[in-house]
Formats: C-alpha cells, structure tokens, sequence
C-alpha cells in the first residue's frame, strides 16, 4: 500500500477496508481474530468519527498497516 494522507475518519476508513478487502478477510474473520466486534470494524470502516484510537490503531496493525504523524514543517522528512 503507498502512503496516503488522510484527513478525516472517512478516509482512513476506506484504506482500512480496502486492506482488509485486498487480504480477502471478511469483517467476521477479522473480529474472531482481533477481538474487535464486527460492528465496531463496520463504523470504523465507515469513519465513525468517535471510534476509539487504540481499537483503530490495532486495526491497522492487524493489517499490515502503519500510521505515521508528521509535526508541521517536517513533511519531508
């Protein structure tokens, strides 16, 4: 996956379903593996704006995913 900007819960939605997708796990298959309820992935996916960091941090990290926060003026670093 290339890196991405993402500036609201939607977008960062969308990539997280799009990583799950290009893994070919269904969002049962990851809640039996994450412990994470499939309801909670659905918003999550669907960028529910008071999803708790931690749970889409673990996400993330289940799928092979990074985030990265860049300190203003530090972009290209």
């Amino acid at each position: 996956m290339s890196d991405r900007v993402f500036t609201d819960p939607e977008s960062l939605g969308h990539a997280i379903r799009g990583a799950r997708k290009a893994l070919r796990i269904t969002q049962e298959d990851l809640a039996l593996q994450t412990g994470i309820s499939r309801a909670t992935i659905r918003a999550i996916e669907h960028g529910k704006e008071t999803a708790q960091v931690g749970l889409v941090l673990q996400l993330c990290r289940d799928l092979g995913m990074s985030l990265r926060a860049t300190a203003p003026g530090k972009e290209g670093l």
